[in-house]
């Protein structure tokens, strides 16, 4: 899945427990005519994924939906939902991974007229 839409926040990273669990913020306003403000969870080495990136900037988020229950000391369940992000990209224009638009290619040689028409049809 994705998210597409304009980076709100970017928060640091934090470090939990002594195995050193890493977990970083950040959210995206999306552009609808609803825009939703989606906070995304980047996790241990994803984390480093945010440096390059700052607050204004146009992206693509893949994200996986991530789901867990937690029994509570009276014995009920919760249910928790949290969207974490695995993989970045901007959306500038000239961005790494963008498509450039058409007229920037040069046109193909013609490879037709040197090739004999031998075709029986």
């Amino acid at each position: 899945m994705e998210v597409i839409g304009k980076i709100k926040l970017i928060n640091e990273t934090q470090t939990f427990g002594s195995n050193g669990f890493r977990k970083r913020d950040m959210v995206v306003t999306t552009d609808e005519q609803y825009p939703q403000m989606i906070l995304i969870e980047f996790i241990q080495d994803k984390c480093d994924l945010l440096n390059s990136f700052q607050v204004g900037q146009d992206v693509k988020v893949s994200i996986n939906l991530r789901g867990r229950e937690w029994i509570n000391p009276q014995g009920e369940a919760k249910y928790f939902n949290s969207i974490q992000g695995w993989r970045i990209e901007s959306l500038a224009a000239g961005a790494p991974g963008n498509v450039p638009p058409a007229q920037s290619f040069e046109p193909a040689p013609d490879l037709s007229a040197d090739e004999p028409d031998d075709l029986p049809f």
